[in-house]
């Protein structure tokens, strides 16, 4: 293999890092296409980059992303937060295959201000850099349309189409709609309403739309009580309704004290499958002005301080954010120009910082079933994922068997023995014993004996044997299935026990020698799972029960009149179903089956019974 290409490679590159400068920047490595494969930032080049060529990385992409770079290019700038900048458009340009990757494919509506001579207000999913102004995006949708029917009831505003120029104005092509009928609209169309007065209503509603709704609160006000001086109050009476709509609507999207002001919030969570969601907030006077959350699909196992240090730089770009202080769920090593992160114990800001993580945890959660719609083993993994975790298990109990006992005063004990697989009933794999070796109601001693030949056949016949037992029952039958698996089989597989409170539901999951409570929320799936697993061992077990109890009631008694053999017995069940139909049936009806000899003997043996 010829090893002098790789070697000239490693001396070139070697040679670019030894003169990068100790100054903050962008790196960019590509590969032998010349292809970025990679960028990433730095507060010190030459010591970031060098980090990547000076020690041997553990196997996964890492490593990978290294033996393929071919070529390093780097750019200087002057600080940390220029340098974050540049590498968030870079990524966002070149989309580099090892870089974190932004999945921003719902695209939330945003409230535009169309930018024309009588500018109207709509909803719309498209962005059209042509001068007009948005608003958004929302990505709570009633949250939206409060606003917009807040601004609706506030001012009156055009909703047509039409081309409303001075000249077309002055030329009188319009005429008014039913919305200025219905004073819905203060008919500009046809020179009613000046462009002057129109404007100011704009840039009142751009300053609600910006989240200043007690700024304009305070000037209606301030407006209300000069005209009520003035003995004007039919007006000052319309100008009061809308400062009540404007403190209504404040009163309903205040979160938090109105003292906290442009302040920007942020919150983490990440899932089993390398995703990361970031939730933002933007507040203003109190209430939250913007809501969004993404998601970040990780490439290489980057760490939650670098994923959220990429969400701020993001968001704040995307929403031409200005906060002086920054929200955060834990402290981050970043630097950015007058802005002071804080990490909330107490408080408004906690509460904020709670609503925030309350978000990003719900999206995270749809996300969650959205993906299993779509993929239904998706979810079986999770669960036997969650399991795994809960117990500390080596790997994902992928097959679990559940047995439980059934017997009433002692007889006709029986035993079951359900099995799961992947988190799904695996029906034709449920076994049913007879208790063979106990007399009387003992079920540790019945759980040992099934436990035992269970397993033991297993070993002989080299069958699979499950990744977790788990018994319908306390500490008492798990010890017992312990000292059989382990003690006399040798055997290593994780025991659990599922205990049921009073009435009879399963409250709590034990694991471990000794057992200890594993606590699981109640309601969530993988308790569900658990339910289910001891819900159908126990209608295994007692159905089983059930149908050997009547068997032998039915045999007992046929099998106690003399002279019918099972042939005659078969027969008369297969016509008849039940003996209690056998009695009330006739001689006649009888005899048609089994002959008039038989039939009479019959009769005779069941009314003696």
């Amino acid at each position: 293999m010829n090893t002098e290409p790789e070697s000239k490679t490693n001396e070139y590159l070697k040679g670019i890092v030894a003169n990068l400068p100790d100054k903050p920047g962008i790196y960019q490595y590509l590969n032998t296409e010349g292809t970025i494969i990679y960028v990433g930032k730095a507060k010190n080049l030459r010591k970031r980059v060098y980090s990547y060529f000076s020690k041997e990385h553990e196997p996964g992409k890492t490593r990978v992303l290294v033996s393929k770079i071919a070529d390093i290019r780097y750019i200087v700038v002057n600080t940390e937060e220029d340098a974050l900048l540049l590498e968030n458009n870079l990524i966002k340009k070149y989309k580099p295959r090892y870089n974190v990757m932004l999945k921003d494919d719902k695209t939330y509506p945003s409230i535009c201000v169309q930018n024309e001579y009588f500018p109207r207000i709509f909803r719309t999913r498209k962005i059209i850099r042509n001068g007009s102004s948005y608003y958004g995006p929302y990505s709570h949708i009633p949250s939206m349309y409060a606003l917009l029917d807040l601004i609706k009831h506030l001012y009156p505003l055009r909703t047509c189409n039409l081309n409303l120029t001075p000249e077309n104005i002055r030329a009188g092509k319009f005429n008014v709609c039913l919305e200025y009928h219905i004073k819905n609209c203060a008919g500009p169309c046809i020179g009613l309403q000046s462009q002057e007065d129109y404007l100011k209503n704009i840039d009142e509603i751009k300053e609600i739309l910006k989240g200043n709704t007690q700024e304009i609160g305070r000037m209606l006000l301030e407006k209300m009580q000069v005209l009520a001086a003035e003995m004007k109050f039919e007006e000052a009476q319309k100008i009061k309704e809308k400062y009540l709509l404007i403190e209504n609507y404040r009163s309903k999207s205040e979160v938090v004290s109105s003292v906290l002001h442009n302040i920007d919030v942020f919150s983490i969570e990440e899932d089993e499958a390398n995703s990361a969601f970031i939730n933002y907030l933007h507040i203003t006077n109190g209430a939250i002005n913007q809501a969004f959350t993404f998601e970040y699909k990780k490439k290489l196992n980057e760490s939650k301080e670098e994923l959220l240090t990429l969400g701020i730089i993001e968001m704040r770009e995307r929403y031409k954010s200005m906060s002086k202080e920054i929200i955060v769920p834990f402290e981050l090593d970043l630097e950015l120009n007058n802005v002071v992160f804080t990490v909330p114990q107490r408080g408004d800001k906690k509460k904020l910082l709670d609503l925030s993580i309350l978000n990003v945890k719900q999206y995270k959660a749809d996300r969650l079933k959205q993906a299993e719609k779509l993929n239904p083993e998706q979810r079986s993994m999770r669960l036997m994922k969650e399991i795994q975790q809960e117990l500390h298990l080596e790997r994902p109990p992928l097959q679990i068997e559940c047995f439980d006992n059934s017997n009433i005063q002692g007889s006709d004990a029986v035993a079951a023995c359900v099995v799961f697989k992947k988190a799904k009933p695996s029906k034709k794999d449920y076994r049913k014993y007879n208790i063979k070796t106990v007399v009387g109601p003992d079920d540790y001693a019945s759980m040992k004996e099934v436990v035992r030949r269970r397993y033991q056949r297993a070993i002989e016949e080299s069958s699979p044997l499950p990744d977790l037992i788990i018994t319908d029952g306390g500490k008492g039958q798990m010890e017992v299935v312990r000292e059989v698996i382990e003690d006399e089989l040798n055997l290593n597989i994780p025991i659990a026990g599922l205990a049921k409170d009073n009435r009879h539901r399963t409250s709590e999951l034990l694991f471990g020698f000794p057992p200890q409570t594993i606590g699981i929320k109640q309601h969530s799936p993988l308790f569900r799972l658990l339910t289910q697993i001891q819900d159908e061992v126990h209608r295994f077990a007692i159905s089983f029960h059930r149908d050997k109890r009547s068997k032998r009631q039915v045999a007992s008694a046929l099998d106690s009149i003399k002279g019918i053999g099972e042939k005659t017995k078969t027969a008369l069940l297969k016509e008849f179903k039940s003996v209690k139909r056998i009695k009330e049936a006739s001689l006649e009806e009888i005899g048609a089956i089994v002959g008039e000899a038989k039939a009479k003997t019959v009769k005779e043996g069941l009314n003696n019974e």
